[in-house]
């Protein structure tokens, strides 16, 4: 994977004085570079800014990169399955352990288990494929979706009067851009039965490497996923407690993580104090590049 310089330009600021910029997103380039400790062995750690526990994303996209690590660069990962088994602590760092399922003529096989305090944290399957040619068809993209260019970003949104969430004051390496009101705008009027839209784009320039986009875009695609749940309630200012369960990703088509790619999530079902979301990454051309699927906790407070 390759790595930003060693020297990089202070970041912009948004709207709302949160970090942006070329330099944010090479601080999550970095982020992302783990360190090898041994064969099928490496070490990650969280950023300084870090939440109470490890954002979802990261730790998804950090085991994909020890994943990729010990595969041959012509193979590239169409799929991965994965579990949140404990909140990660953002203090210490994370241990991946990747084990070498099976090496075939066309298909590569791969587990990773991420360990804090002894304990595993997230496990990850994950399969890539040798680059075969086949049948090609996709459903048609989404229509009548106004331009990223045209929409306000989030820091544009929060200081125009949204609350923002997790999101805000955060350095924000992933430029995002609703098309719906999100869940935590004060301009949310209530329950939705259609999907969520959002552009979405690394917030600078990415080399050319594969597997970074890929990495890149597991890392985004656990930013809003949750939040096609919410959508579906009127909760006003209800604090919810959420967490991922489960996440799977199919990747169909190259893509670049550093151009627009709209991310449209829906939840068919929540039952049980679990929310099932699907989200479709589709070019601005409207081609379908990636497909998520993700259960997450959703719990009402206790009364």
């Amino acid at each position: 994977m390759s790595t930003p310089s060693t020297t990089r330009p202070e970041p912009d600021l948004a709207a709302d004085g949160a970090p942006r910029g070329q330099a944010v997103l090479d601080g999550l380039v970095e982020l992302l570079d783990l360190e090898q400790l041994e064969v099928n062995l490496f070490r990650g750690v969280s950023p300084p800014q870090s939440p109470t526990r490890v954002f979802g994303g990261q730790v998804a996209g950090q085991a994909l990169v020890a994943a990729g690590r010990t595969v041959p660069e012509d193979r590239q990962v169409h799929s991965l399955h994965a579990y949140f088994i404990r909140p990660g602590d953002p203090r210490v760092p994370i241990v991946y352990e990747a084990e070498r399922v099976r090496d075939g003529r066309s298909f590569t096989t791969r587990r990773v288990l991420a360990i804090q305090h002894g304990e595993a944290i997230f496990s990850l399957s994950a399969s890539f494929q040798l680059p075969e040619e086949g049948l090609e068809h996709t459903e048609p993209g989404p229509v009548d979706v106004p331009a990223p260019e045209t929409l306000p970003d989030i820091g544009q949104r929060i200081a125009e009067g949204g609350r923002g969430g997790w999101l805000a004051r955060a350095p924000r390496p992933i430029d995002m851009r609703f098309v719906d009101e999100p869940t935590w705008s004060t301009a949310r009027t209530g329950a939705s039965d259609g999907p969520m839209r959002v552009w979405m784009r690394a917030d600078g320039t990415l080399p050319a490497d594969r597997l970074l986009h890929v990495c890149l875009l597991t890392y985004a695609s656990d930013m809003t996923l949750l939040g096609s749940v919410i959508a579906r309630h009127d909760l006003g200012a209800t604090q919810l407690q959420m967490a991922s369960l489960d996440h799977a990703m199919w990747f169909h088509r190259p893509f670049r993580a550093d151009e627009w790619l709209l991310y449209t999530c829906y939840s068919p079902t929540a039952s049980g104090s679990r929310g099932l979301a699907t989200g479709r990454f589709t070019t601005q051309d409207g081609t379908l590049v990636a497909t998520t699927v993700q259960e997450g906790l959703v719990r009402l407070p206790r009364r």
